[in-house]
């Protein structure tokens, strides 16, 4: 839910409605195993609501840190669902622009996992999409991103690179002091070696990683299944 007043008013109310909205109108044309499921949408006494899929697991933030991390064979699994997920939502014009651990809600018992948060997604297909307005977590976010482009479905294959480089490592590939000297890494400066962080990564796991963390979108794997595929034959080897 959403409070819509009294904390906000004018332009700022008009804005969060929006990207409110957005969420539903975005992952509402979504219906895919591993996405959250948008049932209902509207507003009731100046509170604003969703109702979607009530899921059970945790964000994937709390297997992200050193201490924390999953074994190399379920990080894998993990991000094969997320990869096909996302394959789904581009093949629908709609890239998530917001990829990061938190938004994977995981339910390790049975294996589930659900991409949830789309409000700072785009449909590619609708005259709305702006160039110049940086939306996502910043730490994240591709180069194209970073430099307020017009972004498509690989700004998300490079987001999930990075997730799949923290839940390897406990690290992220991009870190700074300020915002401004970590989106000049972002854009100009490679990331260490996985295999600093942590011994016994597979070699293919470490391209994978490399693969969708290239600067040029045109040197990334060009859509999800790509991943999804590379990561599946990396699981069984």
């Amino acid at each position: 839910t959403m409070a819509l007043s009294p904390e906000f008013e004018g332009q700022e109310l008009k804005e969060v409605k929006q990207r409110f909205y957005r969420e539903a109108e975005t992952a509402g044309r979504l219906n895919h195993p591993n996405i959250v499921t948008i049932y209902d949408i509207g507003e009731e006494q100046e509170l604003a609501y969703i109702a979607m899929d009530y899921l059970k697991g945790q964000d994937l933030s709390g297997f992200s840190s050193k201490k924390t991390l999953l074994p190399l064979k379920e990080v894998m699994a993990i991000v094969e669902q997320v990869a096909e997920a996302l394959d789904y939502a581009h093949k629908q014009s709609v890239v998530h622009r917001d990829i990061k651990p938190a938004n994977i809600i995981y339910e390790r018992g049975e294996k589930v996992v659900k991409v949830t948060d789309f409000g700072v997604a785009c449909l590619t297909d609708s005259s709305k999409t702006k160039t110049g307005t940086v939306l996502g977590s910043p730490s994240y976010m591709s180069p194209e991103q970073v430099a307020g482009k017009k972004v498509d479905g690989r700004a998300d294959i490079f987001s999930l690179g990075v997730t799949l480089y923290q839940l390897t490592t406990g690290h992220l590939p991009f870190e700074a002091e300020s915002l401004g000297s970590l989106m000049f890494k972002i854009a100009n400066q490679a990331h260490a070696k996985p295999g600093k962080y942590r011994k016994g990564i597979p070699i293919c796991l470490t391209r994978i990683i490399n693969k969708c963390l290239q600067k040029e979108q045109a040197k990334r794997y060009q859509s999800a299944a790509e991943v999804a595929a590379a990561l599946h034959r990396c699981r069984g080897s």
